[in-house]
């Protein structure tokens, strides 16, 4: 059995007690020594904490977390003797949660750490559980991302995301605003790749009254709305050339002007663009500004695709499930699942889930088996315009071919078989009717 844990200096208890967010305090054996109230009641358990390990608390470890595959902000401050940052998956009586960890340790009269004090933080917008809303995942991909937009979304910078399409950009930007301090404030949405250039200006700016045929009255813009809160463009790769300079203005100097309006107008936004492009290429090709560029790559975030998310999928899927058909508490079979599983998703989790929408569809009970995702994904495949009967082609006439000339034909021919008809002149019929006769 092992020794009692030392008892920490009172004044420090005190001190933690009296904060909002949760804290516990550990000795340099992991040992928890103290925990506030903030802490006992957000993720205390059934199990008193103070002398149990951290790890086993948190984790339900045997061993401290370096030793079991995760990082250890113990082990890292001890290396560092700093402050460190980790993002973990804890335990907690909600089931496991996203907690983002904030180390400090406190030095002994040595010098040495002789406790350490963990701030803990839970991250509402993500989950390691299916659930129906929010990011959902755990796998080494996703935790990076979220880990990126665990330490940004508090601050004010500017962040760009990138990503194929379908990797969830838009819901990423809600959670960074969700986190952030302007989350009382609104979020507003700009699909830039839906405005053409008459029109970008007068819907981010705003116009006066007069200021083009049809604008019978003054009507602020979509920067105006976010006022206070998060202005994100989507698709800002396709954001006309000639406008991209006034959206650099609104970043500088926070002002703009509406359309037929000499009044500079000033607005507090924090801007997040997200875009599938390639920008810095863009901006090789002259397509894009560098300046604007580099205003909006403040804090880059690469959304991961599904392909790299090992193991996410047996996650999103039921999640999806929940959202496509809420009312019918639809369930994957294991080899519903190991179909979903071996598919490349090229269109990421847009495409998974309007895969799962269509297997729900197919599926009269509740347990959606491989043979309903197998129909979905066949029904999802693209017609080419030959498997349609209006654009069949015309048949060929028989075209006269001896047995002997088929055969050296086939001995040679390395292509597919409607290739070969056409070199011969003759329809695939003929020719597998042909083939059947010499066999």
């Amino acid at each position: 059995m092992s020794p009692p844990p030392p008892k920490p200096p009172e004044e420090l208890v005190a001190f933690l007690e009296g904060l909002p967010e949760p804290h516990i305090l550990f000795d340099t054996d992991y040992r928890i020594v103290a925990a506030n109230t903030a802490y006992r009641r957000q993720f205390g358990t059934a199990q008193p904490v103070l002398g149990r390990r951290c790890f086993e608390v948190s984790h339900h470890f045997d061993v401290p977390c370096d030793q079991a595959g995760e990082s250890c902000p113990l082990a890292l401050s001890r290396q560092s003797g700093q402050v460190q940052r980790v993002l973990h998956l804890h335990h907690t009586p909600q089931g496991e949660e996203y907690v983002n960890i904030e180390l400090t340790p406190v030095p002994g009269p040595d010098g040495q750490a002789a406790y350490f004090v963990e701030k803990m933080a839970h991250m509402p917008m993500a989950s390691g559980m299916p659930a129906g809303q929010g990011l959902v995942g755990r796998s080494g991909a996703f935790v990076r991302m979220l880990d990126l937009i665990a330490r940004v979304a508090p601050s004010q910078a500017s962040v760009l995301l990138l990503g194929e399409s379908g990797t969830g950009k838009e819901l990423v930007a809600r959670a960074l605003h969700e986190a952030s301090p302007r989350a009382r404030k609104p979020l507003v949405v700009v699909d830039c790749a839906s405005l053409t250039e008459s029109l970008f200006e007068s819907e981010l700016f705003g116009h006066e009254r007069g200021a083009f045929t049809g604008a019978s009255q003054a009507k602020g813009g979509l920067v105006e709305s976010a006022n206070g809160g998060t202005l994100f463009l989507d698709e800002v790769g396709d954001i006309p050339l000639p406008m991209q300079v006034k959206l650099l203005r609104l970043l500088e100097t926070g002002t703009h002007r509406r359309v037929g309006s000499t009044e500079l107008r000033h607005t507090d936004v924090r801007v997040i663009a997200a875009t599938h492009r390639d920008l810095a290429h863009m901006v090789a090709q002259g397509q894009f500004r560098e300046d604007l560029y580099y205003r909006l790559c403040v804090f880059p975030i690469a959304l991961p695709p599904l392909r790299a998310r090992t193991g996410d999928i047996g996650l999103l899927a039921p999640a999806l499930l929940e959202r496509v058909a809420p009312q019918r508490r639809l369930r994957l079979s294991p080899d519903a699942l190991q179909t979903l599983e071996h598919q490349p998703f090229p269109g990421n989790v847009r495409e998974l889930r309007n895969l799962l929408e269509r297997s729900a569809l197919l599926c009269d009970g509740q347990t959606i088996e491989a043979k309903h995702v197998q129909s979905a994904i066949d029904s999802g495949q693209p017609i080419s315009p030959r498997d349609t009967p209006h654009a069949a082609p015309p048949a060929l006439p028989d075209a006269p071919c001896s047995g002997d000339t088929l055969r050296q034909r086939l001995a040679q021919h390395h292509g597919s078989r409607a290739a070969l008809a056409a070199q011969l002149g003759m329809s695939e019929r003929t020719l597998y009717r042909k083939i059947k006769a010499l066999n």
